[in-house]
């Protein structure tokens, strides 16, 4: 396997499971916005505050999945399973991810009921990162060790 290829899977991984801890802090406080009302105009667009703890655990715990399945396929972290579920997984992460970065200005642009504050940001940060992610995933999954034993 490539270098750059687990540097790429090292980078994805780590970017990934931070997302993941970000969203299991959100389960509990706003954090690092100050109030409910803040984070739901900056990470939401709309409604009054946090989504409930639940759906901030379970998007943790599928990004954490996610953050898993590329560190294994790219050789960062210890692999555990069938080969295939795993690049599959990747392979399923990597469109996700495209698909929101790619449709994420479509979906939450200027006709949607989004904030103002959250659309800028959408455009200039949430979307490309997603993009950027989803690219990066996609290298693992069509380049990482498993893909070498199709």
């Amino acid at each position: 396997m490539s270098g750059v290829v687990r540097a790429t899977g090292d980078v994805v991984a780590g970017a990934l499971a931070a997302m993941g801890a970000l969203h299991a802090v959100w389960a509990v406080t706003p954090w690092p916005l100050r109030t409910p009302e803040e984070f739901a105009d900056t990470v939401v667009g709309a409604g009054e505050g946090v989504p409930p703890a639940a759906a901030c655990v379970a998007v943790a715990g599928l990004l954490g999945t996610a953050a898993y399945l590329v560190g294994a396929e790219a050789g960062v972290l210890p692999a555990v399973g069938p080969e295939r579920v795993r690049r599959a997984g990747v392979r399923a992460v990597a469109g996700v991810l495209l698909a929101r970065g790619v449709g994420g200005p479509v979906l939450f642009g200027q006709l949607s009921e989004r904030s103002d504050r959250f659309r800028r940001l959408n455009v200039r940060y949430y979307s490309p990162l997603c993009v950027a992610l989803g690219v990066g995933a996609a290298a693992v999954g069509w380049r990482g060790s498993s893909a070498t034993n199709c």
